[in-house]
């Protein structure tokens, strides 16, 4: 018989083994059962990620205990992604409030954004940044950081995913710096003109929307979904970018399973994809110059 867990390495993996066993899909910050389990333990106990290691031979007390224990029969009952149960999600090491009005965060431009998206542009010179489709904020605020000399603005179509957007740009401090708008993509930006575009736009295939896990489903299909083919929104953000481009401006975007269909609607283009440390290829990235030597065949095929 298996001793009960004792202490906050027994209980991650007392969690570990309970999510394994329960067919559970992992994709809304992590991407298995063991990270999963420790956020959860971690954000139960509140301890940050860098904090958990120092701590693992700590004895929760019972009524932690009971917090951890019942954050695992939700996860495992109602098949919603973590973050929405602890309210919490981390991206480019920064932590957000989340809820279900919002996408968990999870881009891939994270890695990119801690760069400063070099050697594509210098940095010094990013002073008006938009973060397109923001959802809960977390590119446009990890954006000021990175940039802390532009003004940046996070655009959305939905007021409740800005209404948790507006959460967390009062939460770290950034108010004078990021202006939340509400578009449908750049509809109300109208003259507005950056120097760095990023979007993680939907993406989501008709047929894809369809065979998504449970999890998914609990996200709002208005921030996944986007025609037949998955490209509807990029296309757009594609053929209407080159008006929001200051000269040596760059378009960043995320456009994940439907990055190859984006390759075969526009074979000629010569997209830039950048690679991520774990090797994946779904995020490109646009010169205005490009943009604007292709609007022609983005225009035509919108």
């Amino acid at each position: 018989m298996t001793a009960p867990p004792r202490t906050v390495a027994d209980f991650i993996g007392w969690t570990e083994r309970r999510f394994a066993g329960a067919g559970l899909y992992f994709g809304h910050g992590t991407d298995n059962s063991l990270d999963e389990a420790a956020w959860l333990v971690g954000s139960a106990l509140k301890l940050t990620p860098h904090e958990l290691e120092e701590h693992r031979e700590d004895e929760p007390t019972p009524p932690q205990q009971d917090t951890i224990r019942a954050l695992v029969d939700s996860r495992i009952r109602t098949r919603q992604p973590l973050a929405y149960l602890l309210k919490e999600a981390w991206f480019a090491g920064l932590k957000f409030y989340v809820d279900e009005r919002v996408l968990v965060p999870r881009s891939l431009t994270a890695e990119f954004i801690a760069e400063r998206f070099q050697p594509w542009i210098d940095p010094t010179r990013a002073r008006r940044v938009l973060d397109l489709c923001t959802g809960s904020g977390c590119m446009a605020i990890a954006c000021a950081y990175a940039f802390p000399e532009a003004s940046v603005d996070a655009a959305d179509i939905s007021e409740a995913a800005l209404a948790v957007a507006r959460i967390n740009v009062e939460h770290h401090g950034l108010g004078e710096r990021v202006r939340l708008v509400r578009s449908d993509l750049f509809s109300e930006l109208k003259d507005e003109r950056y120097d760095l575009i990023v979007t993680n736009p939907p993406y989501v295939a008709q047929v894809e929307m369809a065979t998504l896990p449970p999890e998914y489903r609990h996200e709002p299909a208005l921030a996944l979904a986007s025609g037949a083919q998955g490209l509807d929104a990029v296309t757009r953000i594609l053929a209407e970018a080159p008006s929001h481009l200051n000269p040596g401006g760059i378009l960043v975007a995320e456009v994940g399973n439907s990055a190859e269909r984006l390759q075969e609607k526009f074979p000629a283009v010569p997209f830039t994809w950048l690679t991520t440390s774990a090797g994946d290829e779904s995020v490109f990235l646009l010169t205005a110059e490009l943009l604007q030597q292709y609007h022609a065949t983005f225009t035509s095929r919108r």
